[in-house]
């Protein structure tokens, strides 16, 4: 069974590696560019490519900034492949690519819900206890093609880059069992009278306010781990927290000083900080933030 792979992130590396584990025969990959990261901008491939040069060095590799030319969908159809795979891939794919064979995307919701960009992110920020994977024939709409399968998990306390590792290992497994019983399954429509979309995370994303709710901005430091995190008005992010009380207070100022750190009152309740990192500074501990600022119960932070 031949296939063609499309994928960038952790996330599809998962399902990548059971292909090649369970000896599937994987005529292309497909990520996303090489892209500048950190301070240095250092060109830094995805997580997708850094496995294949790894591992199966000799897989022919494609990192097209456009998906949708005939030229990509020529060669294509050029590998004749049975099934083109897709996880988290970063493009929607054209109608070219998607008539040369059956397309099966592992997308990171119970599909009809959360359809788009940001499934993971969103369950969380919705407090979201159980979400899970959906195999899914590819359509033109966005994820709205006929179900194959899908598999549960539980999320509830975890941050995204932990639910996309979950996830991942979910996945494969999944994708697995629908490409070795493909002929034998009944595609099952979804209801779009029960789907919600969401959105590409942006950097404003992160801003977070003392008059937000604890349980609010902890779901967004969770959702929001890995990229854009958390931080504040004066632009100090939030490194590492967690919910202290529901007790309300003044929000906006000190309202205790902990052994890990101290703990701010926001909206209704109040949550920890442990680490913080100000504008142009180096992360540093809430607690040696609060001793070297002198800063008492009662005082600000910005």
């Amino acid at each position: 069974m031949k296939i063609v792979f499309m994928g960038t992130p952790e996330y599809a590396t998962a399902i990548l590696r059971a292909l090649f584990e369970n000896n599937f025969e994987i005529s292309a990959v497909f990520t996303q560019p090489d892209k500048p990261v950190g301070r240095k901008q250092i060109l830094t491939p995805p997580d997708v490519k850094k496995f294949l040069l790894e591992s199966h060095a000799d897989t022919p590799i494609f990192q097209p900034s456009n998906i949708k030319t005939p030229e990509i969908a020529k060669k294509i159809g050029e590998f004749s492949p049975d099934f083109i795979v897709v996880a988290a891939y970063g493009q929607i794919l054209p109608l070219e690519i998607l008539e040369i064979c059956p397309c099966i995307n592992l997308h990171a919701s119970i599909l009809p819900k959360f359809r788009g960009a940001s499934p993971i992110q969103s369950a969380i920020l919705e407090g979201e206890k159980i979400s899970g994977v959906t195999a899914m024939k590819m359509g033109a709409g966005l994820d709205d093609g006929d179900i194959l399968g899908f598999s549960f998990c539980g999320i509830q306390k975890l941050d995204e880059s932990e639910v996309f590792h979950k996830f991942g290992n979910v996945a494969a497994k999944l994708c697995i069992k629908i490409l070795q019983n493909f002929d034998d399954i009944a595609p099952l429509k979804q209801k779009n009278v029960l789907s919600s979309k969401c959105k590409k995370i942006k950097k404003t994303d992160g801003l977070v306010k003392f008059s937000d709710s604890a349980d609010g901005i902890l779901a967004k430091f969770l959702a929001f781990k890995t990229w854009p995190g958390i931080f504040l008005e004066n632009g100090t992010k939030l490194l590492e927290i967690r919910k202290f009380s529901d007790e309300k207070k003044e929000f906006g100022k000190i309202s205790h000083i902990t052994k890990d750190g101290f703990t701010l009152a926001v909206k209704d309740g109040e949550i920890e900080i442990l680490k913080l990192q100000e504008p142009s500074k180096k992360a540093i501990l809430a607690r040696d933030f609060i001793n070297g600022k002198r800063l008492k119960i009662g005082d600000r932070i910005s």
